[in-house]
């Protein structure tokens, strides 16, 4: 009991900066007793399962609270973002973009609908939402999740006001158009990273590698293996016409070709990017430098359209041991080496043990309501309460860190500090604060 005092009085001295953003006592009141409720003990973390658990509050309040209740959540997504820049902002640091799928049976919440899950592997009725992680150090923080309406949704705007869906959300967006939304909500926080990753489900979109280049960021993205490339030195000409009208616009000098076979003769290397709990972690990699086929179309003499070369890119394969072959486009500066290129692709998968950690012990799968309001705050109090519980650990690690440098001898010191495990690996396995 002592040990639980402990955390729930850290917990609310920590949630002050987030407290502050909400203006009403009880609000004040429900959100340390709602995230402490996440983090609690119990199987189930939906509103009424954590309701009967604690002894301070009822389901009505705490149902009111993150569904019903007249508050703005952005003070508190933007003290996230602060706490999270504080934790693992980093200018070497990664911005990670990816999916998440919530499954659900019925038909009524928010977004729900027969849609990919990555997670499962298939197409399942759930809701898919938008998740951006700030990590560095292999330490994720989650600070964003956004959902995306399919189109039987955002065609319907009668369910989408049943679910109460805000007016300026009540339109059709792609998942990398509400990912370039998030990314700039990031970029106007001030929170520091230096590269943007994500899947093939994001990078084999044009227009976001485009979007982010024009802010300036450095990308390392999945790509599609049948997506159409250049090689690097492919130039444009002007075909002299036999016959008609002289061409208007310049044309490539030779046919763009898939990403597996413009990688297919390369020179793959086995490259090691960092130590896993079974060893090192290897796979074989190719790089090569080309321009992505995706420019202005032009009609072909054979009325065929074509793209047109766009920025000179790296591609990178992967060969994995399993036999499954991986593809990926990245803007980073001509002279990055391969280990390079891999170490930064690889780190992508942090962003995984977020998802799973926040489903499986912070209950993010476990709301029963229906409405977008009420999600996303459920959402922004699973991230809250994981935000909290990586400072814990975190400070766990120090003073693991510190006890190994008292116990060892000085002229020891360097040895042991330069073989000491990587800072994650010094969390607990269990999401219990205690």
């Amino acid at each position: 009991m002592a040990a639980e005092r402990d955390w729930r009085t850290e917990l609310e001295r920590w949630l002050e900066p987030f407290l502050a953003g909400l203006s009403h006592p009880a609000r004040r009141r429900m959100c340390p007793l709602y995230i402490a409720g996440l983090i609690g003990p119990g199987d189930r973390k939906s509103v009424q399962p954590m309701a009967a658990r604690s002894d301070e509050v009822g389901y009505d309040q705490l149902h009111h609270f993150v569904a019903a209740g007249v508050w703005d959540s952005a003070p508190l997504e933007a003290a996230l973002l602060k706490e999270a820049d504080r934790l693992v902002g980093d200018e070497a640091g990664f911005l990670v973009i990816d999916d998440t799928a919530l499954p659900k049976k019925g038909q009524h919440s928010v977004g729900v609908a027969p849609q990919y899950a990555s997670a499962l592997g298939k197409t399942s009725n759930c809701q898919s939402l938008v998740s951006v992680t700030l990590a560095s150090r292999e330490v994720p923080v989650m600070v964003g999740l956004r959902l995306f309406l399919p189109e039987s949704w955002t065609a319907d705007p009668e369910r989408m006001a049943r679910a109460r869906v805000p007016q300026d959300r009540q339109r059709a967006l792609t998942k990398p158009e509400i990912a370039i939304e998030e990314i700039d909500r990031v970029i106007a926080s001030g929170a520091r990273f230096g590269y943007v990753l994500a899947d093939s489900g994001y990078g084999s979109s044009g227009s976001f590698r485009q979007a982010l280049s024009e802010r300036g960021l450095l990308w390392a993205l999945g790509l599609s293996r049948r997506q159409n490339v250049y090689p690097a030195d492919v130039a444009l000409i002007f075909p002299v016409a036999t016959t008609g009208k002289r061409r208007q616009y310049h044309i490539p000098d030779r046919p763009p070709v898939s990403a597996d076979a413009m990688l297919a003769n390369e020179t793959w290397r086995r490259i090691s990017w960092r130590r896993g709990t079974r060893g090192r972690l290897t796979c074989l990699f190719a790089a090569r430098r080309v321009r992505v086929a995706d420019g202005h179309k032009h009609r072909m003499l054979d009325n065929r359209m074509q793209c047109m070369p766009g920025e000179e890119v790296w591609l990178v394969g992967e060969r994995r041991s399993t036999g499954e072959q991986k593809y990926y486009v990245s803007n980073l500066p001509a002279d990055a080496t391969l280990k390079m290129l891999a170490s930064t692709i690889k780190a992508r998968w942090i962003c995984e043990q977020a998802h799973q950690q926040l489903k499986e012990e912070l209950g993010l799968d476990h709301f029963e309501g229906r409405s977008w309001t009420g999600l996303h705050r459920h959402a922004l109090m699973t991230m809250i309460a994981y935000a909290f519980l990586q400072v814990r650990r975190l400070q766990a690690a120090g003073r693991k860190k510190k006890k190994r440098r008292t116990a060892t001898a000085p002229e020891h010191a360097g040895d042991q500090a330069g073989h000491s495990r990587p800072l994650h690996t010094a969390f607990p396995p269990a999401m219990s604060p205690l």
